[in-house]
């Protein structure tokens, strides 16, 4: 009996790119946990796709990201999908939940998700709910669905069979049980062994890979950094004063040449403030000179830990919480207060965590954490009577991450460099405290003059990195511009040994003596024979949205260009368009209808269906951030 009880375990597997649908995963297997029911949680790449149809219960809990893009995590198991060869039937045998993480800003508004559900469905596996969507936009963020979502659950899964929760689908065991049980491991050692006479560059390498491993899920991407970069140049782009810190930054490599096309991304992993570290380590009473060793406990049944590897060599504490701990940007998730409720010593602290982690404090705890964007280390001196265990915060201060930035030059023109356009981050929260961007702000602080060690791994962005006989229709307002730098000065080399096609380019800021980044770059490639010049059959258009009184936008210039845009792409042009998530892509796009439809002499349905073959002839690129 107690075999077969086993048996009934449920699988959730989830596809992050942020790491939030890893929390709502976690969330979702401790609460099946509490109501009796065994659970299997896998990253979706660590699951084998052809074993599916021996599924009897699967959820899914995916995010999208960027315009409608599926994570890393699930790009292979998608693929084994959509194999023809896979009946109506394939999945007669599977019942299945699907949860989406995404931000109803966006176009493709938790696409993945949709489609997710939509294939399993045509596969013949039959929907336990609808589908939950998450969203951000929600005053609660996406746990404003996903409350409600995992009530209709659970009844429904009690309902399909009973004997998943022995006891009912409400009753939830006692989290005083669960307690001890901390995923990980914490052993510690006196001396740090065999690393005193490792040179600088190899022992940072060595303490990133092995910090980076123990991350929850994939987090981690590749563990140790393609190479390290040192700062060389930092100068404002933009006039001071005007509102906007944006900075041209440039890198050599240090360890080992870089290698990168345009059109790629870079990850960074920032510095954190150092007084902040020092004082996590001091409110958290841990020695910051003892050294570490950081494994999960149950190698078996944890599956939310990479389990490859553990810390490779004992790490120095405050090292650890340096490279992998977020204790001075990130907010925590809503598990961390539950936590911090039972390590409470002051009833009214624990009264205010636990209302906190309840459905009834979702919003309450939505206003002063996540919207103020406190973050670990205020949100610990907040509650001083809190003594949590170490084991604990390495499982749930949130991961420090990498940031991503395109790519703003031409390997080619800069062998060995790497080039950014970065928007210094800030804002003030609605209680009035001044944010910055962790990353950002740390780049903007280095003097290039000192030589600090910059973590980076290279990647593959949104835009393919074109050849020279193709012509280009780019779209960059604001820092959009920084990946079109690079094709830009890739472009006027090629030019120099051979015919290269033209480009038109489409640039937008608020002011033309404020922020017209790389100003004097565009106008000098705009010249006479220059690769964005019209006797080249390019051009370069600029929209200065505030310079008066109707506001200019991308778009409009796209507009009054219709006859030049409706004959590149005539001629095979592929498109690219990159800046703020927001509004702009849509805006862009329907411009490009509208230029379609007008120039084309064809219905604006028609127009839709032309951009979308486009698209799907991968020659529609969108990369987008918010």
């Amino acid at each position: 009996m107690v075999m077969e009880e086993k048996a009934k375990k449920l699988l959730i597997l989830y596809a992050s790119e942020t790491g939030n649908a890893i929390d709502a995963a976690e969330r979702l297997g401790r609460e099946a946990e509490r109501r009796g029911c065994p659970v299997s949680l896998l990253s979706i790449d660590d699951f084998d796709p052809s074993s599916l149809p021996e599924q009897e219960i699967v959820i899914f809990v995916v995010s999208t990201t960027g315009q409608g893009d599926n994570p890393d995590s699930i790009k292979v198991f998608w693929k084994f999908l959509l194999q023809r060869s896979l009946t109506q039937n394939w999945l007669s045998r599977v019942n299945y939940a699907v949860f989406g993480l995404g931000d109803s800003s966006y176009q493709k508004y938790n696409f993945v998700a949709k489609k997710l559900d939509k294939r399993l469905s045509d596969l013949g596996a039959t929907a336990v709910v609808e589908r939950g969507l998450g969203d951000d936009q929600h005053p609660s963020g996406y746990e404003g669905a996903l409350d409600p979502w995992l009530s209709t659950l659970w009844k429904a899964l009690y309902q399909r069979d009973p004997k998943l929760f022995p006891k009912g689908p409400e009753l939830m065991t006692s989290n005083k049980s669960l307690m001890d049980q901390s995923k990980v491991q914490i052993t510690y050692h006196d001396v740090a062994e065999g690393t005193l006479s490792i040179p600088d560059v190899k022992l940072l390498e060595m303490q990133i890979e092995s910090t980076r491993f123990i991350l929850p899920g994939k987090l981690s991407g590749k563990y140790r950094p393609d190479c390290f970069l040192k700062m060389v140049k930092n100068e404002p782009l933009s006039k001071a004063g005007c509102g906007k810190d944006v900075r041209h930054f440039e890198f050599e490599a240090v360890s080992s040449t870089v290698d990168y096309e345009v059109g790629d991304v870079v990850h960074i992993l920032p510095g954190q403030d150092a007084a902040a570290v020092d004082a996590f380590i001091k409110r958290c009473n841990l020695d910051p000179e003892s050294y570490i060793r950081v494994q999960p406990k149950d190698k078996e049944n944890d599956q939310s830990y990479d389990l490859r590897n553990a810390l490779k060599v004992p790490v120095r504490l405050k090292t650890f919480v340096e490279l992998a701990m977020d204790v001075a940007s990130a907010s925590p998730r809503r598990y961390f207060f539950e936590v911090m409720s039972y390590f409470a010593s002051a009833e009214h602290e624990k009264e205010r965590l636990q209302y906190f982690a309840s459905p009834e404090g979702r919003d309450d705890l939505y206003e002063y954490n996540q919207k103020e964007r406190r973050t670990v280390l205020e949100v610990l001196e907040d509650f001083p009577s809190v003594q949590m265990p170490f084991e604990w915060l390495v499982q749930l201060v949130p991961p420090l991450k990498t940031r991503a930035f395109s790519i703003s030059s031409s390997h080619s023109a800069h062998p060995n460099q790497v080039h950014l356009t970065v928007s210094v981050v800030s804002w003030t929260t609605p209680y009035n405290r001044k944010r910055t961007g962790l990353c950002s702000s740390w780049l903007a602080e280095l003097d290039p003059q000192k030589r600090v060690l910059i973590p980076a791994w290279f990647q593959k962005g949104s835009l393919p990195s074109p050849p020279p006989s193709l012509p280009l229709i780019l779209v960059g307002p604001g820092t959009g511009c920084a990946p079109f730098r690079g094709f830009v000065e890739e472009r006027a080399l090629q030019s120099r040994s051979g015919s290269t096609a033209p480009i038109l380019f489409f640039f937008g800021c608020r002011n033309e003596e404020n922020d017209f980044l790389y100003r004097d770059f565009w106008l000098f490639h705009s010249q006479k024979g220059g690769v964005l010049s019209e006797e080249k059959g390019g051009g370069f258009f600029a929209a200065f949205s505030r310079d008066q009184q109707q506001k200019v936008y991308v778009q409009h210039k796209m507009r009054e260009q219709s006859f030049k845009i409706w004959n590149l792409l005539t001629e095979g042009a592929a498109v690219y368009v990159a800046g703020s998530a927001n509004k702009m892509p849509s805006d862009v796009l329907v411009a490009f209808e509208e230029i379609v439809s007008k120039e084309g002499g064809v219905p604006k349905e028609a127009a839709v269906r032309w951009l979308r073959a486009l698209e799907k002839a991968g020659k529609y690129h969108v990369e987008a951030w918010s």
